[in-house]
């Protein structure tokens, strides 16, 4: 009898959670359009706007050539690359291959069905000077793949920076990214049918 109640109050609180996040992202969304969403970062909170399967997805960004993009895998950790239109982006795969996928099969393998763009408070997406230039140069070529020390954020931040550092977590990313552009991240669901 007190298994089916906990099954019950557990999914009670799950509901309860979810609407919370949703509404969350809906005052964020008018705070947006309003101007009233921070632009810089709030101490801890780096990235008022993170990827996420609860992603209400209410703006889509058409991610131009050498916006920074990330999906989910396994909804336990990120996995990050480069747009570089006419639906493909460069990733680095797990073998340590750096490849160009589509949209497709970027996504592939992975839980998310949805990619993401790091933006600004208003939408605008985030691109370094030369990060297309070092992600088109690196194409096919081989990394010592590590999760945690040479994985796909490590790859993202050497197009976008020149400079090799280890990024244990998209966290870590997202704080490199916010002190790099002096901007709060948000990661906004990418419009990939415009994305050319």
């Amino acid at each position: 009898m007190a298994l089916p109640l906990l099954w019950l109050g557990g999914a009670a609180l799950g509901a309860a959670f979810i609407a919370d996040a949703k509404q969350k992202q809906r005052q964020l969304t008018l705070d947006r359009r309003l101007g009233r969403a921070p632009k810089a970062p709030e101490g801890k909170r780096v990235s008022p706007l993170a990827p996420s399967v609860l992603h209400l997805g209410e703006v889509k960004v058409t991610p131009p050539p050498g916006a920074l993009v990330c999906c989910f895998v396994f909804g336990v950790i990120e996995h990050t690359g480069i747009w570089l239109g006419d639906d493909t982006l460069v990733e680095l795969h797990g073998s340590g291959l750096i490849r160009p996928v589509s949209s497709k099969r970027f996504l592939a393998g992975r839980t998310g069905s949805r990619i993401f763009v790091a933006c600004d408070h208003q939408h605008r997406p985030l691109i370094g000077e030369s990060v297309l230039a070092r992600a088109q140069q690196a194409i096919y070529r081989y990394r010592d793949y590590d999760l945690f020390d040479n994985n796909c954020h490590r790859f993202v931040w050497y197009c976008l920076t020149g400079e090799e550092l280890s990024i244990s977590s998209f966290d870590k990313f997202n704080r490199l990214l916010a002190s790099h552009f002096a901007q709060a991240i948000y990661w906004d669901e990418a419009d990939i049918a415009k994305g050319y």
